[in-house]
Formats: structure tokens, C-alpha cells, sequence
């Protein structure tokens, strides 16, 4: 009897002795990976592209029924500002009362800022007066829907195909359809007809 009361005492104290040895290696590798460094929390930026892509875009401005402007693109990526930007090149037509074509702007990408209402067309941008036969060269114009003014602080070129006229300067204000404009700081070639 005290041979089997030994072997189970025995038995007892293995297991006894290897739990306590897995609960120290356990303890022990706890320990070494808890002395580790800590993690870095990693710092989550907010999604700022576009919220929405339309191919193939028209916009049309009309007054009273009548279309008075036409902007065509290949794309339009819209923000969740509302502020909208065109990556292809972009076509815009200005009608008068009549619906007859009299401006066209041509550029290679453009924006709209939705805070300042305006549109910016970047890139080569080129404007033809096809009543006046008049063609304006920048590398950028904003146009304002509200005011129905085209501006630029930017280098300008005119030319007109009438005269052979070429006007060159810095800055530019217009009405939407370049029948009036300025030219805020002028150099160039000028026709001068005599007279007074």
C-alpha cells in the first residue's frame, strides 16, 4: 500500500511541478513581451479627394428660359465643400439674347470655388470674340457667374484678325462675353488712325 500511496504522491508532485513550471515560463514570457514598446497609435487622416466623379459633364446658365452659357468636359470631381474641379480640358460657350455663339473659352483644366462663386480655367486657355474676330491668350481667367465678369492678374495676349492689331499686358477685366474689356497694365502693338 505504501508503494502505491508513493507512486501517487509522486504523480502528484509532477504534475504539481510542471504546472508551476508552465505557469512560470508563461509569467516570464508575459513579462518580456509587456517590457516591449509600446504601440503608436497611428494618427488617422481624414479623406479629403472627391466624394464624386461625373464623365462626360454639360453645365447650362440660362436667364428668363434662354441659355446664355455652356460649359462642357470629359470629367468633374465634386469635394464635400462643394468645390468642384475639372482635370480635362474645358469648353465654354457665351450666347447672346438671340442664342447665337459669340465667346468661346478653351482651356486645359479648371476649377469651381464654391465659397467665392467663381470659375478658373488654367493651362492654355483661349478666348475667341467671334463677332469682334479677336483672340485672347492666358495662362489663367476666372469667370463670376453673379457679376457675369471675366478677370485675370495674369499675362494676357490679344489678338485681332481684323487689323492685324496685338495688345499684350498683365491683368484683365471683361464682361462675360469680351465685348468690353481692359487691359490693367498695356504694352504692345497698336494701329493709330490719324485724325484730331
Amino acid at each position: 500500500m505504501k508503494n502505491e500511496e508513493y507512486k501517487n504522491n509522486a504523480g502528484i508532485k509532477g504534475l504539481v511541478k510542471t504546472a508551476l513550471y508552465s505557469f512560470f515560463i508563461l509569467l516570464h514570457s508575459s513579462l518580456f513581451f509587456a517590457c516591449g514598446e509600446p504601440k503608436q497609435n497611428k494618427k488617422v487622416v481624414p479623406y479629403s479627394g472627391p466624394i464624386e466623379e461625373i464623365n462626360d459633364v454639360k453645365l447650362l446658365y440660362s436667364e428668363g428660359a434662354v441659355v446664355k452659357v455652356k460649359l462642357t468636359t470629359a470629367k468633374q470631381l465634386r469635394y464635400e465643400n462643394e468645390n468642384r474641379r475639372y482635370p480635362k480640358p474645358v469648353h465654354i460657350l457665351f450666347y447672346n439674347p438671340a442664342g447665337q455663339e459669340i465667346t468661346t473659352i478653351d482651356s486645359d483644366s479648371g476649377r469651381y470655388d464654391k465659397a467665392k462663386d467663381v470659375y478658373v480655367v488654367m493651362g492654355h486657355v483661349v478666348v475667341v470674340n467671334k463677332q469682334k474676330q479677336e483672340k485672347l491668350l492666358t495662362p489663367e481667367l476666372t469667370w463670376n457667374p453673379v457679376t457675369k465678369k471675366v478677370y485675370t492678374d495674369r499675362d494676357v495676349s490679344i489678338l485681332s484678325q481684323l487689323t492685324g492689331e496685338k495688345l499684350y499686358g498683365t491683368g484683365l477685366d471683361a464682361n462675360q462675353d469680351f465685348s468690353k474689356y481692359a487691359i490693367r497694365k498695356v504694352n504692345g502693338v497698336f494701329n493709330v488712325q490719324g485724325g484730331i
